[in-house]
């Protein structure tokens, strides 16, 4: 048997990287219109700055990894160079860095300064791809790591967008579980579920219109261009940790335990990261077991930083912290069987449960129960 070495993605179903590429860009334009319509031109420019600066910066850092064994520079500006150069390119070179463009303007706030999506953009495709050898070779989502970037880096701006986009309330929905006192989930009252839905909410331009990246999500699982697996196993781990934190607040103080919890999972960037982020074959993983290990982990991470961490939102964190353990879930599957094993099945029921636990205890901490 002969083994030929190629990078991710790693595909075993009879389509093509590019036909994949190109259905996720379709799958993004409901949103994507969606946020420019509403935004306006507060959120064209984001869209503009984070296509033009991931596409040049992918053209750039591309021709200079894939820079043609001893080629002179001067070359560059024959006809034999620049043939030679042309030919190291394929339209993946344009449709992927459009994808991640998409994504991280999508993860943005409308609004945002100009200077800071393009420092986003430039940081998210530079050092979270391209050093890593560019198209198939990055472990880290190029777009969730200009947003990480940013949001640590320059939050100041963040919040100052978002508060230009909610001058009466001045907080997004997820924004009050951090800004409420007493237990982080009980802020329920400001949003309705209907607005979640449809959009009717501040935040970053893509997490915030339930109906539109549904509609995405459809158009990908019908077209069998992303892994299910991955976008089930983040929706359900996420799922069954709220559940559990939302109960535990219906009998520490009073609340609607289906209102709750439906506002988690509606609310924030959850659905938006489910459908378009986790599901990256690049980043998440090349087995079934791994890509449900990633899924899994990157839920729980995410209801972890919402109920306990300083941020309202842990959907990007999450997907870069589980980025980081996609290969070690690999190689605990190397030379095994595609399939998940009853032991498999123990450690990723065991993950859910300990987390689950933390969190029970730690409402019922934020509830007061310990101190009565």
């Amino acid at each position: 048997m002969k083994l030929v070495p190629q990078s991710a993605p790693y595909i075993r179903k009879n389509v093509s990287v590019k036909r994949m590429m190109l259905d996720v860009i379709i799958a993004l334009l409901p949103v994507s219109i969606f946020a420019m319509i509403v935004n306006g031109w507060d959120g064209i420019y984001v869209f503009l700055i984070s296509i033009l600066t991931m596409l040049f910066v992918e053209i750039i850092a591309h021709g200079i990894i894939k820079w043609p064994k001893g080629m002179k520079i001067k070359e560059l500006f024959s006809k034999e160079g620049f043939i030679k150069i042309k030919s190291t390119y394929t339209i993946n070179n344009i449709l992927a860095p459009l994808i991640s463009a998409l994504i991280y303007a999508l993860i943005m706030p409308a609004g945002c300064s100009g200077y800071v999506v393009f420092l986003g953009a430039l940081f998210g495709i530079l050092i979270g791809k391209m050093v890593f050898g560019g198209l198939g070779s990055n472990i880290f989502n190029p777009a969730a790591v200009g947003r990480i970037f940013v949001g640590i880096c320059f939050g100041t701006y963040l919040n100052d967008a978002y508060a230009k986009a909610d001058v009466f309330a001045g907080a997004t929905p997820l924004g009050f579980t951090k800004t409420q006192e007493g237990l982080v989930l009980n802020a329920v009252g400001n949003y309705s579920l209907l607005d979640l839905f449809l959009g009717n909410v501040p935040g970053c331009m893509g997490e915030v219109s339930t109906i539109c990246i549904l509609i995405g999500a459809c158009y990908l699982f019908i077209r069998k261009s992303a892994d299910i697996r991955a976008t089930l196993s983040y929706l359900l781990s996420f799922g069954v940790v709220m559940m559990a934190a939302s109960i535990t607040e219906s009998i520490v103080a009073s609340g609607n335990i289906m209102h709750m919890w439906t506002y988690q999972m509606l609310s924030g960037g959850l659905l938006f990261g489910a459908v378009f982020m986790v599901t990256d074959p690049v980043t998440s993983g090349t087995t079934k077991f791994s890509r449900i290990a990633f899924g899994i982990t990157a839920g729980l991470i995410t209801a972890l930083i919402r109920i306990l961490g300083a941020y309202p939102e842990g959907v990007a964190f999450s997907i870069l912290i589980a980025n980081m353990l996609a290969p070690c879930y690999d190689y605990l599957n190397r030379g095994k069987p595609n399939k998940i094993t009853w032991k498999q099945m123990i450690f990723l029921g065991s993950m859910i449960l300990v987390i689950g636990l933390i969190i029970v205890i730690n409402v019922m901490y934020i509830g007061g129960v310990f101190n009565a």
